[in-house]
């Protein structure tokens, strides 16, 4: 494949992190920003998890307990995004039912 038959679409970026003390080069099809972002955030989870610890830990044990914290992040905004879904459902199918008793 040549350059010409390449778009820019198609070019990942190569984005140099720091993680918990280790550099790291990310290929990744994101803006480079962003990727620093998710480096900088993971990075302060693992530290915020050695800092909760009484005595150091092995970068893989730090890791894990890190990634499970994100994880808990994760399905908490899920599952309050699904309670926040269904509520607005609910005042939307009470509108519309207040709307089609004005109407008859």
């Amino acid at each position: 494949m040549s350059n010409q038959d390449i778009s820019p679409d198609d070019h990942d970026n190569l984005v140099r992190v720091s993680i918990f003390g280790h550099e790291y080069t990310v290929k990744a099809p994101a803006d480079s920003t962003y990727i620093k972002n998710i480096a900088e955030y993971v990075d302060s989870k693992m530290h915020e998890v050695q800092d909760g610890l009484s005595s150091p830990q092995s970068p893989t044990r730090i890791a894990i307990l890190a990634a499970m914290n994100v994880t808990d992040e994760l399905f908490t905004a899920n599952r309050d995004k699904d309670t926040l879904a269904n509520t607005v459902e609910s005042k939307i199918s009470s509108l519309v039912e207040k709307i089609d008793e004005e109407l008859a």
